[in-house]
């Protein structure tokens, strides 16, 4: 699996958040946490000024795919390194969420460095193996 995803930034002058979108389980933590920044109805789909620095960057640090990402205003755009234990969590009727760092070897032999939060698919459908898309959700996913 080659890595052509691409990574949009949004910026305030202070803080970008990023956002992966292969990456992205469609959770819609952001979407209920910050409806005045995430709104998947309009676009650009995250408004950088419909909350502050703060609120913005505590809510990305909830998402559960690490699909969104911030830095601040001077600092190179980093994946957030993880210092803890692998923990691994299974999700009713959804994927199986995996926090801390690791390394994931996909079946073209790549190694994906992966930190904070991945999701993996448990239901079979996702057009992103071995990674969680959301299509659980579609399927009606039950395990």
């Amino acid at each position: 699996m080659e890595n052509n995803s691409s990574i949009k930034e949004y910026s305030n002058g202070e803080v970008t958040i990023t956002w992966e979108a292969s990456k992205c389980t469609h959770s819609g933590n952001c979407v209920r946490g910050l409806p005045f920044v995430f709104d998947t109805k309009k676009r650009p789909w995250i408004n950088v000024h419909g909350a502050t620095t703060e609120e913005m960057v505590k809510q990305v640090q909830k998402c559960p795919s690490g699909a969104l990402g911030y830095y601040f205003k001077d600092e190179i755009a980093k994946t957030e390194s993880v210092n803890t234990e692998q923990i691994v969590e299974t999700i009713p009727n959804g994927p199986l969420m995996v926090y801390g760092n690791l390394e994931v070897k996909l079946p073209s032999g790549e190694i994906k460095k992966m930190s904070k939060v991945s999701a993996f698919c448990r239901c079979g459908g996702s057009q992103n193996k071995p990674f969680c898309d959301g299509t659980h959700k579609k399927i009606d996913f039950k395990g």
